[in-house]
């Protein structure tokens, strides 16, 4: 009975957080009404979702590694989405938590691309990683709850100034965890391809 009882607790403990919103003192929300979801000329746009409210607590940064100098897409806290604009062809993005995690991407002018945030346990925080949303999930009745669950956010000067304060650290682990990440077969390494934008 006792133990019955503890499950109960930690399966409502569980519940509660998992539904819970995230949010970061560096960036802030974007209104409805000015939020475009399609890319300038010449250019793709990438949304990066995090619909589970799991670590809620923990903030995921994501960048755009593609360059030698990584560049801050977002902070993306649980129950938000960043759209980041870029020019087309191939990309190599990062989230950053505990450790770092990574996606290629081979987009064309003009569509935009889904990819989700997803946290996992870590050994003192969270960890995060990017999961390509591919063309035939755009349609699904989950992607629709993801969408809907989700509040735009952009950056502010104060996300710049944390990604410069901190790129000593976030480039340690991406050296760390990049070169593992390149070890994995193809198939393992997450990519969304062209045909995957709308």
């Amino acid at each position: 009975m006792k133990n019955y009882f503890r499950f109960i607790v930690v399966m409502i403990i569980a519940l509660f957080f998992a539904g819970c919103a995230g949010s970061s003192k560096y960036m802030k929300l974007v209104p409805d009404y000015d939020t475009s979801h399609l890319p300038g000329d010449n250019k793709s746009l990438v949304v990066f979702m995090r619909p589970s409210g799991m670590a809620y607590a923990i903030q995921s940064s994501v960048f755009d590694a593609t360059e030698g100098e990584d560049k801050l897409v977002g902070i993306v806290p649980a129950k938000k989405m960043v759209a980041y604009e870029t020019d087309p062809g191939e990309h190599l993005f990062m989230v950053v938590g505990e450790s770092a995690d990574f996606m290629k991407a081979d987009l064309e002018s003009g569509k935009t691309y889904y990819a989700l945030v997803t946290p996992r346990m870590g050994a003192w925080k969270a960890r995060f990683s990017l999961y390509p949303v591919h063309k035939d999930e755009l349609s699904s009745d989950k992607f629709k709850d993801w969408q809907r669950g989700c509040e735009y956010v952009e950056n502010t000067d104060s996300s710049y100034n944390w990604a410069r304060q901190n790129s000593r650290s976030i480039q340690a682990k991406k050296e760390k965890y990049l070169k593992a990440w390149n070890e994995k077969s193809g198939s393992n390494q997450p990519v969304l391809y062209p045909d995957d934008g709308l």
